[in-house]
């Protein structure tokens, strides 16, 4: 560690339970952030500026003005590009002697192994089932601690997942507290149930704070207990959490040897309904609007959305399907939208249940009209 090096990190270095020995751990050491959006930004600023050795970054998408309410890594002139890029030339410039490396693409169960594999420490900044499965499942198989996080509206959570212990056994994980995954509609995303833009950045930073501790060992982590944020009235609580010897991927007679299939794993029963639903095209919509067929278009997605730019239709909230089926047409085309789809196919097996039989889900919801359709409403 160089001179430049050691007054950047002087005031950590002071600290007795750190040093300089602990700080050389930490240039020693790496970490993989899946995901740079509401919790990856402030880990990955915060990791960059504790002088972590080197950082990698998982993202496949592109910065969104919607965004920009909590991802504090990107800016207005961000807009459109790719989250990987930003972010790397953001940290870079934060701290040039941290190596970022940049992963431009979906985690699967294909790619996570030889890409978690370099890396010391992982931390999950996604939001959906899916990958946290994926991510979890990887990090037990391939014996590496995951830094754990969750928000939604004005509630976060955060663990210490799978970290080796004093006595040389590993903590719990993530399948130790939720075995098997809940249906899909009870863990709606930010972009759906919405969020306060500073609560990523509290649990972000949280995150970011473990997994220094890990890595220079210091203090008591979160490994076994699971602590609950409630911003609204700022609570925290912690859950205890146990190994499970009954737990699928560490117990004591373990089913799960690789990764499987955590898209099917995560939604048996939506994936054998969605089978069902039957989809259509923007651009087949809106041929059939200029040929004059007649249609209804049912927007599910929330009134503030649909206030922010809609393609008309009537706007039936999916909470609020099931109390408005007279309002619903039965003898003619209904197409059902949202903003990318998942909602629309939701409302679709409900009213499905209920005898309709007439209903196409437009796919990619109004982003891809947007995109096939219409450029002009980009905005949203």
């Amino acid at each position: 560690m160089n001179q430049k090096e050691i007054l950047r990190y002087s005031r950590q270095i002071l600290l007795p339970e750190l040093q300089l020995e602990g700080q050389q751990k930490l240039k020693a050491g790496s970490v993989l952030v899946i995901g740079a959006g509401g919790l990856g930004s402030p880990a990955l600023y915060y990791l960059a500026a504790a002088g972590i050795g080197r950082i990698g970054i998982v993202d496949f998408d592109t910065v969104d003005e919607s965004n920009l309410q909590r991802q504090i890594l990107y800016s207005s002139s961000d807009v459109g590009e790719l989250k990987t890029d930003r972010a790397a030339s953001r940290l870079t410039n934060l701290n040039p002697f941290a190596k970022i490396e940049r992963h431009q693409c979906i985690l699967n169960s294909q790619n996570a192994m030889s890409i978690l594999s370099n890396y010391d420490v992982v931390i999950d900044g996604s939001d959906n089932l899916p990958t946290r499965y994926l991510v979890n499942d990887a990090c037990v198989l391939l014996k590496k601690t995951l830094i754990y996080g969750a928000i939604f509206q004005f509630e976060g959570q955060v663990s210490v997942f799978n970290e080796l212990l004093k006595d040389g056994t590993r903590g719990p994980n993530y399948r130790d507290l939720f075995p098997e995954p809940p249906p899909p509609e009870m863990v709606p995303s930010c972009s759906v149930g919405g969020v306060l833009g500073v609560l990523p950045g509290i649990i972000g930073s949280m995150q970011a704070n473990e997994t220094i501790k890990v890595l220079a060992g210091l203090g008591k982590t979160l490994s076994g207990r699971l602590l609950l944020f409630d911003s609204l009235d700022f609570t925290i609580h912690f859950v205890n959490i146990k190994c499970n010897p009954d737990n699928p991927v560490s117990g004591q007679y373990p089913t799960i040897n690789s990764l499987i299939d955590y898209e099917e794993f995560c939604n048996p029963a939506h994936q054998k309904k969605a089978a069902l639903i039957k989809e259509i095209e923007p651009t087949e919509v809106k041929k059939m609007l200029d040929e004059g067929i007649k249609i209804q278009i049912i927007d599910v997605r929330e009134s503030l959305e649909f206030d922010l730019v809609n393609i008309s239709g009537l706007n039936i909230p999916l909470k609020n399907i099931e109390v408005n089926l007279s309002s619903i047409s039965r003898d003619r085309p209904v197409v059902v939208h949202c903003k990318t789809g998942g909602r629309s196919a939701l409302a679709i097996e409900k009213l499905q249940s209920h005898g309709f039989s007439n209903l196409l889900n437009m796919k990619g919801g109004i982003l891809r009209w947007i995109d096939q359709v219409n450029p002009e409403l980009r905005k949203y």
